[in-house]
């Protein structure tokens, strides 16, 4: 008799993982496959290959290039003007700094961090704020007092 169970044991666990595999198999052809894509309309073929992308979206994962602002300015203008291009560039996609899981600020002088700081805490990030990392950069790139990036989800 004890036999006769583990053997029964042995054949239904050998049916269930058949059947998981199967299940599985097909549930994989099943989803679609996950590519980078541009989250925004199509560009214009006739200007080029860009360099880099503005963004680009990997399943409901959005990932923004750095944003500057290449204006004269106060790093509270330079912040502002770059978080409200990053939070339209966010909406164009389909997100918003609601949904940023990450940011990286880029300074050109850490001397700017509490100015900056005031501006950045004045934007509605959510209940839950983005993890976030400030570094002061060797340069940033177009004279801009800050550059910044996110990573979101749609």
């Amino acid at each position: 008799m004890e036999k006769k169970s583990r053997r029964g044991l042995l054949t239904k666990g050998a049916v269930a993982a058949a059947a998981a595999t199967a299940m599985a198999a097909s549930g994989a052809k099943a989803q679609t496959r996950m590519e980078k894509r541009s989250p925004y309309p199509p560009r214009d073929a006739s200007a080029g290959k860009p360099m880099f992308s503005r963004a680009v979206a990997y399943g409901n994962m959005l990932f923004l290039s750095g944003v500057g602002y290449h204006k004269p300015g106060t790093i509270e203008d330079h912040t502002k003007g770059v978080l409200d291009e990053l939070s339209q560039n966010l909406t164009d996609a389909g997100s918003s700094l609601q949904k940023c899981l990450k940011v990286s600020v880029f300074l050109a002088d850490l001397k700017d961090y509490d100015r900056m700081n005031a501006v950045y805490r004045s934007y509605d990030w959510g209940m839950v704020p983005p993890v976030r990392t400030t570094t002061a950069a060797a340069g940033v790139p177009g004279n801009s007092l800050v550059e910044i990036d996110v990573i979101a989800y749609i």
